[in-house]
């Protein structure tokens, strides 16, 4: 049952993925949130309306750190990526100290490394996928449609879910990525990520794609941890993308994501800043 006196939790809102405060993904976390119950964590997230709002917990398994649980305004999710950076993040900043060399995380999905890289960046470590492999005509054909895309546009796809259900298509440019509008009827019950190489005369060299994610949701996710994980398994491990790279997103939506994909002798990293923007208490 929720606690009926109100009782404050510590609580923080954080900024993932960018390096300017109100450019990446915001994340609400409430710390030692043990007692309370499922239900009035899924009435909180709901109520913050952000992509992702998660619970610091103890850890049921020896070898984690803490546990957390994910929540959207609309259900539970077993693994997430901003989540994961976000809440470490503020466990570290609130005096958590790992065991080892590398925090663990425990979530539904299992336990997850974090490591600390320069300037205090944190990189998880990508889970494996739950799902590869070609996507289905049929579903391909319904991507191709919700996102107003010619028949050839799409240079590649693949399924990539590492538990949220993504799948992921190519296409040949930055520009064709930022020129989409979806339609998220004709997407319906689908979480689509797209990716498109940057042009290093027209765009730069900040970053080598460009990325966005349409939900089953209806909305489009600034950035996205969990979708470029599965994304940096794929592009990498084809040969689509090199063993170091860096991902933009969110801008269409005046974010500045910047997403840092790795692949050591250990498997594929991904990291990015993280920055403190609320810290206070709230009475659930």
């Amino acid at each position: 049952m929720a606690d009926p006196t109100g009782t404050p939790f510590s609580f923080q809102q954080v900024d993932v993925f960018a390096s300017q405060p109100l450019r990446g993904n915001p994340l609400a976390v409430v710390i030692g949130a043990d007692r309370l119950d499922e239900a009035r964590m899924a009435a909180f997230a709901n109520w913050t309306n952000l992509s992702e709002t998660t619970f610091l917990l103890q850890p049921r398994h020896a070898g984690a750190d803490y546990r957390v649980r994910i929540f959207t305004p609309s259900g539970e999710l077993p693994f997430a990526g901003h989540p994961t950076l976000g809440t470490c993040h503020v466990w570290l900043a609130s005096g958590g100290q790992p065991q080892g060399a590398d925090i663990v995380q425990e979530c539904e999905a299992g336990l997850i490394h974090i490591r600390r890289g320069e300037g205090g960046r944190l990189s998880f470590a990508a889970p494996p996928l739950r799902r590869s492999g070609a996507v289905e005509p049929e579903i391909l054909e319904q991507v191709t449609s919700g996102l107003g895309l010619a028949p050839d546009a799409i240079q590649a796809s693949n399924w990539v879910d590492n538990g949220p259900g993504w799948l992921a298509v190519l296409l040949r440019s930055r520009a064709e990525v930022l020129a989409l509008r979806p339609d998220y009827v004709a997407l319906a019950g689908l979480r689509v990520g797209v990716v498109g190489p940057w042009d290093r005369a027209a765009d730069g060299t900040e970053a080598q794609f460009e990325v966005r994610a349409f939900t089953a949701g209806g909305f489009e996710d600034p950035v996205t941890g969990s979708l470029n994980a599965s994304l940096g398994q794929w592009l990498i491990g084809s040969g689509i993308a090199p063993a170091q790279y860096v991902a933009s997103q969110g801008t269409v939506l005046g974010r500045a994501g910047r997403v840092r994909v790795e692949r050591d002798g250990t498997g594929i990293w991904v990291g990015g800043a993280v920055a403190t923007c609320i810290e206070g208490t709230v009475r659930l």
